[in-house]
């Protein structure tokens, strides 16, 4: 269950919940859903119900065997602030997070409506850094949602970037990740779209991670950005 991520920019993933719904353009190419559908078509019993949502609880406390420090990225196969997840389960899952203080966390959702609903009632330790998901500009209403959320760190992942974001005001945020759709009906990244997405972190002092080109070979395309590889992380203690 992820104990090592091929993930660029985390070291393991934590399901405590599989299977998502599609709620904007971003999804349409979910690679978490191709990877469920083969998981269920080889017999994998955690995969049984596909890409329905489960609460997968035997893997609650799975962070706490691990006993060397990682990045852990949170329901790399679902959304925690899916609507169909109890708060009781989300809650449990935060405690899990702060029982770990060894580890950091890392949680994405495109549901900041339900993350800044819930998020009052969640113990929030300082090694769970909260990001949200934003494919283009039109969606850039969850990162003005997830500025109010009383995160040590808060996040962008642009993944797939399907469109230029123009300027934008990132305070509040410390890491933007950028990355192309890979796989099956791949859409296309513009360079220039990466480079003013860049050009705004560094004049803005924001962590800036470019994650893959993608494409139907991504390991191909590679993730040089102006054949730089650019992995920056963000710091917890300059975090707003």
């Amino acid at each position: 269950m992820g104990d090592h991520s091929a993930i660029e920019w985390t070291d393991s993933t934590w399901n405590p919940v599989t299977g998502c719904t599609k709620v904007s353009q971003g999804c349409k190419h979910c690679y978490a859903e191709r990877m469920a559908r083969r998981l269920q078509a080889m017999g994998v019993r955690r995969y049984r119900h596909g890409f329905r949502l489960t609460l997968q609880r035997d893997v609650l406390d799975l962070p706490l065997h691990w006993r060397d420090p990682r990045k852990v990225f949170v329901n790399s196969m679902s959304d925690l602030f899916h609507q169909s997840v109890p708060l009781e389960y989300v809650a449990e899952v935060f405690k899990t997070m702060k029982l770990a203080h060894w580890h950091t966390f890392q949680i994405l959702t495109k549901r900041p409506e339900r993350l800044a609903e819930i998020s009052a009632h969640l113990d929030w330790p300082a090694n769970v850094w909260m990001g949200t998901s934003v494919e283009s500009v039109d969606h850039w209403n969850r990162v003005e949602i997830l500025r109010k959320v009383p995160a040590a760190v808060r996040f962008i992942s642009a993944e797939p970037l399907l469109g230029p974001f123009g300027r934008q005001d990132f305070s509040g945020i410390s890491w933007v990740i950028v990355g192309g759709e890979s796989g099956p009906g791949a859409r296309p990244t513009d360079p220039q779209w990466v480079r003013e997405i860049r050009d705004q972190c560094f004049n803005q002092n924001v962590a800036f991670f470019f994650k893959q080109w993608g494409g139907v070979n991504k390991k191909a395309a590679g993730r040089r950005l102006d054949r730089k590889l650019w992995s920056e992380m963000p710091s917890p203690a300059l975090a707003t």
